[in-house]
């Protein structure tokens, strides 16, 4: 074998990836058919659970540029362009992290060359076949055509995937055709932002809050003060006349006389840019018929793809992907993976899409036009008043409510989830939870009393690292053992577990982690 994972498609899903293999030992290579990164503006951030993910993998601090950690949004936000109050949740799940994908691109190309991994720009997967011992890889590079022997291939390489296709993988789903979307940095008036909120005061409708959709009976409208760029301003309408002009910001000024009903002044950007200046028809909402074929696995938008509304691009769902395979491929490869582990990427990712795709259609039938939907929009604002239906929307938004199968029936509330990070104090020092998965490993955190998990001879794992601990609030659990990707496989919530605790705590060990070889003292 000349590499145990080739990597179709060096965008941020596929780097992730990359990262995550060779952290767990593997050797990936990526292919990536440009030569240098886009520097076309794409996702502008982050948002929900990928927030919290990436924070595990210490990317948080590069991404942000602050030493602090993620923070949640408990103020204001939206669903379907209608204001979500999530100053009502004891605990907000909306983590927002505002950077470019560019920005995204650069930093995960810097983490995955310090991690050894090779990254062969103008490089392109031109063909494939696989046998029982591997994939074959036909390869297109600057220098001509090249095959490369892989154990397995994961496509990471988008919406048109040239991986799904060559292994004859159906993209079932809907397209739509009757939504158009303008898109432009542009200058606006200056006198007519709002100092105080940031809100545009849009003479003769009102104000227009800056990251918030707005709609209205005949479209929608937004307007997003990015940091450090001018602002995005962006119109939504159905059902608008086809052509073929490049787009301007006279078409843009024309969409939001329709839409809002009165003009608003653009002048082009300030800066070099990169600036946005697009029009978008359309959009489909597929998933993949299925997310493994043989040695050869699907990522990101190449298994999934969604008429996003707003709530969290596809880019938040494709870097979960990539962090739930890697560790799971990466125990194939040592021969150290349970029956039946690579499976669960499937299902458990599947159900993830499917939520998300749940999602950006409840929020497209919320913002469509027409005086129904006003209806429909009047009776939704009476819920969002209600704080266990904003739990619930948040949730949603943030991919929160997403709980995997961890096989035991009467499980803890915690298992299956994403685990919450927690203040602790250890024999180390003071440290967060997520401080301690910085090296992608299974992490068994003991907080009983007198370590009793720890010192249980018969619980301790060659693949598993334990930590004994204290935490600063009592009321959270008392032992946590955590997959590489974060989610809980098994919770206590007992001082000191019982031998059923225990028993259950082997079958999650061995379920997910291989059979118990005793670690080395």
């Amino acid at each position: 074998m000349i590499t145990d994972v080739v990597v179709a498609g060096g965008g941020p899903n596929g780097l992730m990836l990359a990262c995550e293999l060779s952290l767990a030992g593997a050797r990936p290579v990526v292919l990536e058919r440009l030569i240098e990164p886009s520097e076309e503006p794409k996702a502008n951030g982050l948002l929900g659970q990928v927030v919290r993910m990436l924070d595990h993998r210490g990317l948080h601090e590069r991404l942000s540029g602050s030493p602090h950690p993620p923070r949640p949004n408990s103020g204001y936000f939206m669903f379907g362009a209608m204001g979500l109050d999530l100053s009502l949740l004891e605990a907000s799940p909306v983590f927002a992290l505002p950077v470019p994908q560019r920005h995204i691109v650069q930093v995960l190309q810097e983490r995955a060359v310090e991690l050894g991994v090779e990254i062969r720009r103008g490089h392109e997967l031109a063909g494939l076949s696989q046998d029982d011992d591997g994939v074959t890889i036909d390869v297109t590079g600057p220098g001509g055509a090249y095959q490369l022997r892989a154990r397995y291939l994961v496509g990471a390489d988008g919406a048109h995937s040239t991986t799904r296709k060559l292994s004859g993988i159906a993209f079932p789903g809907v397209t739509y055709d009757r939504m158009t979307v303008l898109s432009a940095h542009a200058t606006v008036p200056a006198e007519w932002v709002d100092p105080a909120t940031g809100a545009l005061n849009v003479p003769g409708h009102g104000a227009v809050f800056p990251f918030l959709p707005h709609r209205t009976e005949h479209g929608g409208f937004s307007y997003a003060p990015l940091p450090g760029h001018p602002p995005l301003i962006s119109t939504t309408e159905w059902d608008t006349p086809a052509t073929d002009a490049p787009m301007s910001l006279e078409e843009l000024r024309a969409s939001i006389r329709r839409v809002l009903g009165v003009d608003v002044p653009l002048d082009p950007p300030d800066g070099a840019g990169p600036h946005v200046l697009r029009r978008l028809t359309g959009g489909n909402t597929r998933i993949a018929e299925r997310f493994t074929d043989g040695r050869v696995f699907l990522i990101g938008d190449a298994a999934h793809v969604y008429a996003a509304t707003g709530g969290g691009p596809g880019l938040n769902l494709g870097l979960q992907d990539a962090v739930n395979l890697g560790w799971k491929l990466a125990a194939e490869i040592r021969g150290s993976a349970p029956t039946g582990l690579l499976d669960s990427y499937e299902t458990e990712r599947r159900s993830a899409a499917e939520r998300m795709v749940l999602n950006a259609q409840a929020q497209s039938a919320l913002i469509a036009p027409g005086s129904d939907v006003t209806g429909l929009r009047k009776v939704f604002t009476e819920l969002l008043s209600d704080r266990s239906t904003v739990q619930r929307l948040a949730d949603l938004l943030a991919g929160a409510d997403v709980r995997y199968d961890m096989g035991e029936p009467e499980a803890h509330p915690l298992t299956g989830r994403f685990a919450p990070d927690m203040d602790l104090d250890t024999p180390a020092g003071p440290v967060r939870l997520a401080e301690l998965t910085r090296n992608a490993r299974p992490l068994l955190l003991d907080l009983t009393e007198e370590a009793s998990l720890a010192d249980t001879p018969a619980l301790r794992h060659d693949q598993v690292d334990v930590v004994t601990a204290r935490s600063r609030i009592p009321t959270t659990p008392t032992a946590l053992l955590l997959r590489p990707d974060g989610y809980v496989a098994w919770a206590s919530a007992s001082p000191r577990p019982g031998p059923a605790e225990i028993e259950a705590l082997r079958t999650a060990l061995q379920r997910w982690f291989g059979a118990i070889t005793p670690a080395r003292t």
